[in-house]
């Protein structure tokens, strides 16, 4: 699941935003997934969706930071997890 985690994030970071929706909708259950998928609604546009990721993944904190550098953040955190 984790590799599928950094792929979907750099979808996202590539541009490919629906490509990026659709892996992550796969773990939602996971709470990682979900902040990916909060991240991609507040990219989207979406801020009522986003924060109900945001809440599922409990990470309402990072609700206002800046989308790229909070997904290369996240990327970071599960290759550190992995390694």
């Amino acid at each position: 699941m984790q590799h599928e985690l950094l792929n979907a994030i750099d979808l996202a970071l590539a541009g490919q935003w629906e490509a990026a929706h659709r892996l992550v909708q796969e773990y939602d259950a996971d709470a990682t997934a979900a902040w990916i998928h909060a991240v991609l609604h507040k990219i989207e546009g979406d801020a009522d969706n986003s924060r109900y990721w945001y809440r599922r993944a409990g990470k309402m904190a990072h609700f206002p930071d800046e989308p790229k550098a909070e997904l290369a953040a996240i990327k970071q955190g599960i290759e550190s997890n992995a390694a």
